[in-house]
C-alpha cells in the first residue's frame, strides 16, 4: 500500500465544500478507508481541522468532527517532536516556507514519504517531495 501525507486541506475542503475539490478529496478519503493509500499526518492537522471548522461551523460541529478524525482507519498520526523541529528549520533555510508548512513537509520526509495530497501551492518546488494537487 502506497504511504503518502495528507494535509489539512484534503479534509477540510471535503468537510466545508460541495464542489469538485470536495468531490475528489471526498474519492481520496474513501480510497484512505479502503486501504487503497496509508495515510500519514502530523498531529498538528488535528488542530488546523478543529480550528477552521470551529472559525466556520461553530464549536460543537469542530469538537464532532474532532473526535471523528481522531479515530479515522489507516491515518497514522506523527508527532511533532526536536527531529521534526531541526529538519523544518533546514527546509525554512532552504525553501520560502512558513513554518507550519515546513513542519508538514519535515513530518513526511520523516516517514519516508515521497509525495503529499494538498491544495497548497507552497509545496511546488520543493525538491524533497511531490504535491499531488487536489
Amino acid at each position: 500500500m502506497k504511504k503518502i501525507y495528507l494535509d489539512s486541506n484534503l479534509f477540510l475542503n471535503s468537510l466545508l465544500y460541495e464542489d469538485e475539490k470536495a468531490n475528489t478529496c471526498k474519492k481520496t478519503i474513501l480510497k484512505i478507508i479502503n486501504k487503497e493509500i496509508y495515510g500519514i499526518t502530523s498531529v498538528l492537522t488535528w488542530d488546523e481541522i478543529v480550528y477552521v471548522i470551529g472559525k466556520n461551523l461553530g464549536r460543537e460541529i469542530a469538537i464532532k468532527e474532532g473526535e471523528q478524525f481522531l479515530r479515522f482507519p489507516n491515518l497514522k498520526f506523527i508527532d511533532v517532536n526536536k527531529e521534526v523541529i531541526l529538519e523544518a528549520q533546514k527546509l525554512i533555510k532552504i525553501y520560502k516556507l512558513k513554518p507550519r508548512d515546513a513542519i508538514h513537509i519535515a513530518t513526511a520526509l520523516s516517514q519516508n514519504c515521497t509525495e503529499i495530497i494538498t491544495d497548497d501551492s507552497d509545496f511546488d518546488g520543493i525538491k524533497e517531495i511531490k504535491r499531488i494537487a487536489l
